[in-house]
């Protein structure tokens, strides 16, 4: 079987470990790279072997390409992934789908007239802990859930990143900058959710950036900064999750999904590892369970490799646009709740992507 000629639009700091990562994958392979600046599309490009390179108009009228990976920030995803599906290419990007609900509601619309794929990242919950944990919620391990909880906090980006400021504009903010990665690991482990509540804040309306090459400009805060939500799934379970930049230090789980029959404690959903526990009832000690799936390292590319692999062999992929839309939708629906004092009812829904094979699943 070939591989899917690909292309990637984006060339950041996030691109290097898409090309990195690709010798180990089969079903697709990056032929041609674009962005704004051509310049670092060419270092790029020299860096990875890249055999073309150049505009982003270029790589869309190349018909070579089937596949499109787009990279690029988060409030350009949904203008280039139109423009992808304009050109007649299965899109796949980077979290979120979009900024805008609308957005990504076209999208997928468009997506579904023209017959073409798109996937979504995180792939992360591809990967061998949350696919552990799957399999250990499938099988009764933990008996049936009835509760999860969820927690992404931090003091926020100032202070290490060297361009922090959209971190607090509308489409930043802790829930639409992580979210996508806890939100993606719960609707996968317990499917999709009915309804939604929350409350949002904003505690430093200014932060001061401590990092090169910004140190000492002032940020505006413009999204909320801390944002608590309940959700409720279609299954009747009921997961908490608290999302802030707005700590100075924590020491909570990042995912912990309660059963009838004992605790299952979640690793990190931003990376593909473990570890993965079990707390049974009338014990103190957490048993650590064996991690039985592939893709226990850094594997960013997985969601492209299933993705293309399933073009070719006409299954669904796992890393879809419905479960994006969503998150998305969630990730609107706390902020919404908070804003009108209200429950919010989803108006979305989507299925659990299917399980990885134990042996990897992807090739």
């Amino acid at each position: 079987m070939q591989s899917v000629k690909t292309g990637l639009i984006g060339c950041g700091n996030i691109s290097s470990v898409y090309l990195k990562n690709t010798s180990m994958f089969t079903s697709f392979a990056i032929v041609q790279c674009a962005d704004l600046d051509v310049e670092r599309a060419r270092e790029r490009a020299e860096e990875f072997n890249i055999a073309r390179y150049g505009t982003v108009a270029d790589l869309l009228d190349n018909p070579e390409i089937e596949l499109v990976i787009n990279l690029t920030t988060p409030h350009v995803h949904a203008q280039i992934s139109r423009a992808i599906l304009e050109a007649g290419k299965h899109v796949y990007s980077e979290k979120p789908l979009a900024v805008l609900l609308q957005d990504g509601e076209d999208i997928v619309q468009m997506a579904r007239e023209r017959n073409l794929r798109v996937g979504v990242a995180p792939d992360t919950v591809l990967g061998a802990g949350i696919q552990t944990c799957r399999q250990l919620i499938d099988s009764g391990e933990i008996g049936t859930p009835v509760a999860a909880t969820a927690f992404m906090m931090s003091h926020g980006h100032e202070h290490w990143h060297p361009d922090p400021a959209f971190y607090y504009q509308v489409g930043g903010g802790p829930m639409f900058d992580m979210g996508p990665y806890y939100l993606s690991a719960l609707v996968t482990l317990l499917g999709p959710v009915r309804r939604v509540t929350g409350s949002t804040s904003i505690a430093f309306p200014e932060r001061t950036i401590t990092s090169s090459p910004k140190a000492g400009e002032v940020i505006s805060v413009e999204t909320p900064t801390h944002i608590a939500g309940v959700m409720d799934f279609h299954t009747g379970a009921i997961g908490t999750i608290v999302t802030s930049f707005d700590v100075w230090s924590e020491g909570l789980p990042c995912i912990e999904v309660y059963g009838t029959r004992g605790t299952l404690s979640v690793p990190d959903p931003n990376r593909f590892s473990g570890p993965v526990r079990i707390l049974r009832p009338g014990s103190k000690v957490w048993d650590n369970i064996p991690i039985t799936y592939g893709y226990n390292e850094n594997s960013r590319g997985l969601g492209v490799a299933d993705m293309a692999a399933a073009i070719q062999t006409g299954r669904p992929h796992r890393a879809n646009a419905e479960m994006a839309y969503h998150v998305l939708e969630l990730m609107h629906g706390f902020h919404i709740a908070s804003d009108e004092g209200r429950h919010y009812e989803l108006v979305s829904t989507c299925s659990r992507p299917l399980p990885m094979d134990e042996d990897g699943g992807v090739s």
